[in-house]
C-alpha cells in the first residue's frame, strides 16, 4: 500500500475503533482545527471527547483523546500532525514498524494504537494523562465546527450523485 492508501486504511480501522456500532453517544470528529486564521492553527486527524457524566460538572470533567493517523516515517517528519497538547490523551495510529522507528521521538506520554490480527485496532501503549491546554468549551466548538463541516460535504457529495442519477436517467 502506497501512503494514502494506508493513511485511508488506518483511518477507516480508527473510525470503526472510536464508535464501532455509530452510537450517536460517542463524540467524536476528525480533522479538527485549533486556533483557526491564525498563524498558530492546527490540526488533529480525530478528536474524540468523554464526558464523565452529564451534568454540568461531568460535562466539565470529561476526557478529550487525539489520535494522529502516521502512514510512514515520513509522513511523521512532515512537521504536520504532532500535536499532543491539545487532548488530555493522545495516541499515535500506525503500523508496528513506524512505530519502532518514532516511538524515542514521542512525548513519553504519547500512547500507541496498531493494526492486530484478530482484532482491527489494538492499544498497544495506553497514553498517559496529560493537561490539555484549551478549555472544555473551546475543543468542544472545535469538534463541532468540524463535524459540521463533514456533514456538509456528505450533503454535496449526496446532491452530487443525484444530479449525476438525473442526467443518467435522462
Amino acid at each position: 500500500m502506497n501512503r494514502k492508501e494506508t493513511t485511508k486504511y488506518l483511518s477507516e480501522l480508527l473510525e470503526k475503533y472510536i464508535n464501532p456500532n455509530n452510537d450517536p453517544r460517542i463524540y467524536y470528529a476528525k480533522e479538527v482545527t485549533f486556533d483557526y486564521g491564525t498563524k498558530n492553527e492546527h490540526r488533529i486527524d480525530y478528536m474524540q471527547f468523554k464526558p464523565k457524566s452529564f451534568t454540568v460538572s461531568g460535562i466539565e470533567q470529561g476526557l478529550f483523546y487525539a489520535y494522529e493517523v502516521k502512514s510512514s516515517v515520513e509522513d511523521f517528519e512532515s512537521g504536520h500532525g504532532t500535536n499532543w497538547y491539545t487532548a488530555d490523551r493522545s495516541y499515535i495510529v500506525t503500523t508496528e514498524e513506524v512505530y519502532e522507528q518514532i516511538k524515542n521521538k514521542l512525548p513519553h506520554w504519547v500512547g500507541f494504537i496498531a493494526p492486530d490480527t484478530y482484532k482491527p485496532l489494538k492499544v498497544i501503549k495506553v497514553a498517559k494523562q496529560h493537561d490539555r491546554i484549551k478549555p472544555c468549551s473551546e475543543m468542544l466548538l472545535c469538534m463541532f465546527r468540524s463535524a459540521n463541516r463533514e456533514l456538509i460535504k456528505q450533503k454535496k457529495q449526496k446532491l452530487k450523485e443525484n444530479k449525476l442519477c438525473e442526467i443518467q436517467t435522462d
